[in-house]
């Protein structure tokens, strides 16, 4: 199966849309946050998560809840696609509904692999993978960049490093995070 969680008005053929609102689009309406999901374990080949993730968790324990159920809905290898605007664009910041940023040094708590490493490191990290029992693999890690910098970058006039020190500097420079993980089991 393949699920498109919190699809609002967003339909997507050949996929299972869920969200919590009955006027969406949504094949099966399902508040995430409320757990556990009615999907059977390793039933999901792919995830999608597109500009939604944002919107859920905003209490700490549900948000991990989340990522475990969504671990547990995940066959192994399955994917699971994020689209999720950057924290520190006005595109999050001004939508009262955002209640959680979503970043890929936040998910890679979820990677088994990075919590060993860690762990030898005597790093301060939340191992959060192994507390809650799921190994999320980050496949890709992209950031978007707004205008006008994204047409500056790839005409030369920023270097990626002079769009990096913006983007620690300032707002609006970086405009999503759009980020790919695979489910290790």
């Amino acid at each position: 199966m393949k699920f498109n969680m919190g699809c609002g008005h967003n339909r997507r053929d050949g996929y299972v849309n869920v969200d919590s609102a009955a006027g969406s689009a949504a094949d099966e309406v399902w508040d995430l946050e409320q757990t556990p999901w009615p999907w059977a374990d390793d039933c999901a080949e792919e995830v999608l998560f597109i500009h939604s993730l944002e919107h859920m968790g905003g209490n700490p324990r549900v948000f991990l809840a989340i990522m475990t159920e969504l671990y547990r809905i995940c066959a192994p290898g399955a994917l699971v696609v994020i689209h999720v605007p950057h924290p520190r664009h006005d595109d999050f910041l001004n939508d009262p509904t955002h209640v959680r940023a979503i970043t890929p040094v936040m998910l890679g708590l979820f990677d088994r692999q990075k919590n060993d490493a860690f762990k030898i490191a005597g790093g301060a990290n939340t191992p959060l993978a192994h507390y809650t029992g799921v190994d999320f693999q980050m496949t890709q890690d992209q950031t978007v960049l707004a205008e006008p910098y994204a047409s500056q970058l790839r005409s030369g006039k920023i270097t990626a490093d002079q769009a990096a020190a913006a983007m620690r500097e300032r707002n609006n420079i970086a405009k999503e995070f759009r980020i790919r993980l695979t489910a290790r089991k």
